[in-house]
């Protein structure tokens, strides 16, 4: 199938070789062939079969904060889901309901706000719901996988589905909602006073703050924590902190981070991945495993 027949009528929500630096935290990579802004979810589920039929390959992008695009940028279709219906959050008793493309501090702002504790504890960590879903995000023993009742997502065929709590695994900074999309979900919380909830929030923010880099710094939380011991604290031990490759350096007061300095390529970026990963596993004998998604 050709380029202008895949995106025939839809070429209103789609771009050609759209640059995806400017999507992602970290600010550097190439460009996707094909990049969707989808208004609606008729529009998405369109996109979606189309080139499903056409054995294309199709990622979504979030709020692209755990994202390294390459240099040579991605082939197939890079979904963005900015638009409104895909970011509502609506209260309702003891339940939150959200939509995937939402800011997850735009949905802890609201618990806090409705007195529904628990997403408190994630303040400050950057990203979508459908994300932090997928990657089952947590802090502080908290994850939201824990909250969740039941999500409607989109496979990768174009089929709308339904999965309940019961039948999902969540696990550390792991999830088996594995679909392409997750569209909406919904959430049940314990309640508690907003204003109890909004001094713990404030605390948690300064805490976390305090450990990572400066606000619009690009950069990215690299490798996921081992054994119960951080990510950070196993790479300083191995001695490595400040460790740079070309443009990229391990951030000082937090190892995890990695940051992209002006001039960064994505190819310096993995160099220091590699280095950082190699060095560990030499000096202490422990394997990183990443956190990041590298497309």
């Amino acid at each position: 199938m050709s380029a202008a027949s895949l995106i025939a009528g839809l070429e209103h929500i789609v771009r050609e070789n759209e640059p995806l630096a400017p999507y992602t935290s970290l600010g550097i990579g190439g460009v996707a062939e094909f990049f969707a802004e989808p208004t609606t979810v008729e529009e998405l589920t369109e996109l979606v079969r189309r080139f499903h039929a056409a054995n294309q390959p199709m990622r979504l992008l979030g709020g692209g904060s755990n994202v390294l695009v390459r240099d040579e940028g991605v082939a197939g279709l890079v979904i963005h889901l900015g638009a409104p219906d895909f970011c509502q959050i609506e209260a309702n008793g003891n339940q939150l309901h959200a939509g995937g493309g939402a800011r997850l501090s735009h949905f802890i702002s609201t618990a806090v706000r409705e007195g529904m504790a628990g997403p408190e504890q994630l303040v400050g960590i950057p990203g979508t719901i459908g994300g932090a879903l997928h990657g089952n995000t947590g802090a502080g023993g908290f994850d939201i996988g824990s909250w969740l009742v039941r999500a409607e997502v989109l496979t990768r065929t174009g089929e709308r589905l339904v999965r309940e709590r019961n039948d999902l695994v969540f696990s550390y900074r792991a999830s088996s909602l594995n679909e392409l999309v997750i569209l909406r979900a919904t959430f049940a919380f314990e309640r508690e006073s907003p204003g109890e909830l909004t001094k713990r929030m404030q605390k948690n923010w300064i805490v976390r703050r305090a450990s990572q880099p400066a606000l619009g710094e690009p950069a990215a939380y690299v490798f996921k924590d081992h054994g119960g011991e951080s990510a950070a604290s196993l790479i300083e031990r191995a001695g490595l902190k400040g460790t740079q490759v070309g443009k990229v350096e391990v951030l000082d007061r937090n190892c995890n981070y990695f940051v992209a300095k002006p001039g960064a390529s994505s190819s310096d970026f993995l160099r220091l991945v590699d280095l950082v990963r190699r060095q560990v596993e030499d000096r202490l004998d422990i394997k990183l495993a990443l956190a990041l998604q590298v497309w």
